[in-house]
């Protein structure tokens, strides 16, 4: 919205600055963070009126888990809907809107309403089954589509920036790009694997991060890197010169994305002054999968969804150690963690929950600089 405000520089030399995406993104960072913070303690409060609270797996389940997150009980979830009202205002004030953006806030949404239904039946059925795995996935299809059909459709040419820069997006996005690799991978891939990979995308980051959101902090701590690093991959990918020099798939319109990542980079700061330990308030499904999905659509968007392995690289940790846990389990009738996702065999080990938390953040910086060490090394 704001970024209209450039064509009246003639009245006000300083408007010009509109035009810039740096500056925008700068501004929907910290929109979403002071929007957070101001709305932070209604959010919290109306979730404790209305008794939003956090449900637990069965104590012969998690066994010695339990005492340890016995104080959590009473913790009101659902916080991702402040994260949500952020990033949405923020970007709805600081972006152009083009097709990209659309798909992002489409995305993001239509996963929050999922997360929220899987919330709502926790709550409401007080216990920690909440929405069937097939609901989940049915929601995740649902959401594949949408994006799909707004990056590729016949509307895909008529959400076009002011400048029309988001023209050609459907045969963009049917390109493949790795890693280490200078030129594209894959071109014109059949619209059935684009759907299919786009929806291992999709619900792998949203599995992922819902799986990692289970200490005060973490999840959101970790997304805070993940946003930052993809600030910066989506303003290389919608800038020709940088994008050319790199060697990196120049996407005209992406930078776009640039204005969305900084605003979640905002939302989430705001969110983590709340979810920092002890824990006011947790994000629930209703962020986690829905954030897990945002990040998921942007990596597509901007040709770096395999780096996404690198720059997650805790959410792949985390989703490992649960498909290693599961798999060994089966086929060996032996567990190779004390409990998975990994995060709960160090706290069984007598780690501290802050301890785990500041590591993984350690580690989650470390894999955000290595995934944009692949932007050069080609």
């Amino acid at each position: 919205m704001l970024s209209y405000l450039q064509f009246w520089e003639e009245i006000f030399g300083p408007l010009r600055l509109f035009q810039f995406i740096s500056i925008r993104a700068i501004g929907a960072g910290v929109t979403a963070l002071i929007f957070g913070f101001y709305l932070g303690p209604r959010i919290i409060g109306f979730l404790r009126a209305f008794g939003a609270r956090q449900a637990f797996r069965d104590k012969d389940e998690v066994g010695e888990l339990a005492e340890l997150h016995q104080a959590k009980e009473k913790t009101p979830t659902m916080g991702g809907l402040l994260i949500c009202i952020t990033v949405f205002f923020s970007v709805l004030l600081w972006a152009e809107p083009n097709v990209y953006v659309i798909a992002a806030l489409a995305t993001y949404f239509l996963l929050t309403v999922v997360g929220f239904a899987d919330d709502y039946l926790k709550i409401s059925q007080k216990n920690s089954k909440g929405l069937a795995g097939r609901y989940k996935l049915a929601g995740q299809l649902v959401t594949t589509g949408v994006a799909m059909f707004i990056l590729m459709g016949p509307i895909s040419e008529v959400l076009t920036g002011a400048d029309g820069n988001a023209t050609g997006s459907a045969e963009k996005m049917r390109e493949l790009w790795v890693p280490f690799v200078k030129e594209v991978f894959l071109e014109n891939t059949p619209i059935f694997l684009c759907f299919l990979f786009f929806l291992l995308t999709l619900t792998g980051s949203s599995n992922a991060i819902n799986l990692t959101d289970g200490l005060d902090g973490l999840a959101i701590g970790c997304t805070v890197t993940v946003a930052l690093t993809y600030a910066i991959m989506a303003y290389v990918s919608g800038n020709f010169l940088i994008s050319d020099y790199l060697k990196v798939s120049w996407i005209p319109g992406s930078g776009e994305l640039t204005v969305v990542c900084s605003a979640l980079l905002g939302g989430s700061l705001s969110f983590l002054w709340f979810n920092a330990h002890p824990a006011e308030v947790f994000m629930g499904d209703t962020g986690s999968l829905a954030i897990g999905g945002l990040v998921g659509i942007i990596a597509l968007m901007i040709h770096q969804p395999l780096t996404l392995i690198i720059v997650g690289g805790i959410f792949v940790m985390e989703a490992g150690s649960v498909i290693i846990q599961v798999t060994s389990f089966k086929t060996r009738g032996k567990r190779v963690f004390r409990m998975s996702p990994i995060h709960h065999h160090f706290e069984l080990k007598g780690w501290k929950e802050t301890k785990v938390v500041i590591r993984f953040w350690i580690l989650s910086l470390l894999f955000a600089l290595l995934g944009l060490a692949t932007l050069k090394i080609r």
